[in-house]
């Protein structure tokens, strides 16, 4: 290959064209001994390349694309535009409908039991406090005191009034240490359980006449029923 390269001579340049440099053939030649030595040839930069290391392509993503039609690489992606129609719902809600109450709210507490009366006469009442926004109950907060034969009477004015629902029982009655701290207590639980159970019943709201005065109304007469 060195041979055949040295006997090339300089051809004279066509009229108008300049002639290569005379150091172009001594270019040529130590390019072709070290291509047939199988060395790396010298990179344009002048520096030499690793032994065994591929040539570095401009394309390649170390290399540096000088065609005309090459556009840069970004190392960073694209963002995914997405639709607006595809956005949740942002509407601000007010403050009632946050921290107002639902729809049909309704709360029943029966608590503060007292005693009253001395000897055969005592008894216990129960103060029932009630929170709702039902337009069956004219009141949306009320509070009435009633004693455990006031329930039963109630009781028994439910059953006349709604033959088609199942009342439940009040909690049974207590013979020795009525007034005892953990009899009332027992009882309080038990009459809040039966309250909770009857005016929560949608039927019971809608048909009774007595529930909501029985709740709400401190004037209540069980002889007007």
């Amino acid at each position: 290959m060195s041979e055949r390269y040295a006997e090339v001579t300089q051809l004279p340049s066509p009229p108008g064209r300049p002639s290569k440099p005379p150091h172009y053939r001594e270019t040529l030649d130590r390019t072709a001994k070290t291509a047939s030595n199988g060395e790396n040839a010298p990179r344009a930069d002048g520096a030499a390349a690793a032994p065994g290391s591929a040539p570095v392509s401009p394309t390649s993503p170390g290399g540096t694309s000088t065609g005309p039609n090459r556009m840069p690489q970004s190392r960073f992606p694209r963002p995914i535009m997405s639709s607006m129609s595809s956005l949740p719902d942002t509407r601000q809600q007010s403050f009632d409908e946050i921290y107002g109450p639902p729809e049909n709210f309704l709360e029943i507490e029966v608590r503060n039991p007292r005693t009253h009366g001395i000897g055969r006469h005592m008894y216990t009442d129960y103060e029932i406090v009630c929170r709702t926004n039902i337009p069956a109950f004219k009141l949306r907060q009320s509070t009435v005191r009633r004693r455990y034969s006031d329930f039963e009477y109630f009781r028994d004015i439910l059953e006349r009034e709604s033959a088609r629902v199942t009342i439940p029982p009040l909690p049974g009655k207590v013979f020795t240490n009525r007034f005892s701290d953990d009899v009332i207590e027992g009882r309080r639980a038990g009459l809040e359980k039966f309250l909770k159970i009857v005016v929560g019943h949608p039927l019971l709201q809608t048909g009774s006449k007595v529930l909501a005065a029985f709740v709400q109304d401190p004037n209540w007469d069980r002889n007007a029923w």
